[in-house]
């Protein structure tokens, strides 16, 4: 049986010119270890963190009615903006260390920053993944690590929303800490570049919804290519080996 996947070489460098085209390999149970264990850490950690963002995000944006009673006695929405503010500053150190992962990890560590767009190949491949989900093409390709149309998607979806949602985030947080705070002077730049604070707001948020859709979208493509392309994807974010079943199975 012959599973298309990508090879196992580390590219000279993060912006290396390589391009990681599908290649053929000939085993009914290839196995291979894709993502190295501080990538899934983040992944857990990042995945952690959005949710509690988005839950308490909505609570921030719609709050919950007033509670009955003397204010000192009823913190609750007080946790919710601790939660909120502990999560996104997690969330803003587990991206610069995925960042750095980026160029200290395998060649998969850098896929979903770095989309090979100059290449028609590639392209031709990410056409053939739409059709593929769109239940048009029949035969799943296979690859070791994303495939073309997860790393576009990944990219824009979630990377670019996660980096918004970032800097809207601390420079709406250094707005609540005042404009002589260095968390101002760090972020107030922020409102320079998309206006006032309600259209930091609203960024912040359309972020999260973005963000949102592309989790439910990735939980079931997840899903979906475990059972249609017999491949693993969702144990090989926990264990980092990505099995490739026979089809004959």
């Amino acid at each position: 049986m012959a599973l298309s996947t990508e090879p196992e070489e580390k590219p000279d460098g993060f912006f290396s010119s390589v391009v990681h085209h599908a290649t053929e390999v000939t085993s009914p149970a290839a196995k291979v270890y894709v993502y190295e264990a501080p990538l899934r850490f983040w992944h857990w950690v990042n995945a952690l963190c959005i949710v509690v963002l988005c839950v308490t995000g909505y609570f921030i944006g719609k709050p919950p009615p007033s509670v009955p009673g003397e204010a000192s006695f009823n913190y609750f929405f007080g946790y919710i903006r601790m939660f909120h503010f502990a999560a996104g500053q997690v969330l803003a150190v587990a991206m610069l260390y995925r960042v750095f992962w980026a160029f200290m990890g395998n060649h998969h560590a850098h896929q979903v920053f770095l989309p090979p767009v100059w290449s028609g190949r590639w392209w031709g491949e990410v056409w053939h993944e739409i059709k593929w989900y769109g239940f048009v093409a029949q035969t799943p390709k296979k690859y070791i690590g994303h495939n073309p149309l997860a790393q576009i998607g990944m990219f824009l979806l979630f990377i670019l929303p996660c980096f918004l949602s970032i800097f809207t985030g601390l420079a709406l947080y250094s707005e609540g800490q005042g404009t002589d705070s260095w968390w101002f002077s760090a972020f107030g730049w922020v409102f320079g570049i998309f206006g006032d604070s309600f259209n930091v707001h609203t960024i912040h948020r359309l972020s999260m919804w973005v963000i949102v859709c592309f989790t439910m979208i990735h939980i079931y493509a997840a899903v979906r290519e475990d059972i249609m392309s017999r491949q693993s994807l969702i144990s090989t974010m926990v264990s980092g080996w990505r099995y490739f079943k026979d089809d004959r199975e």
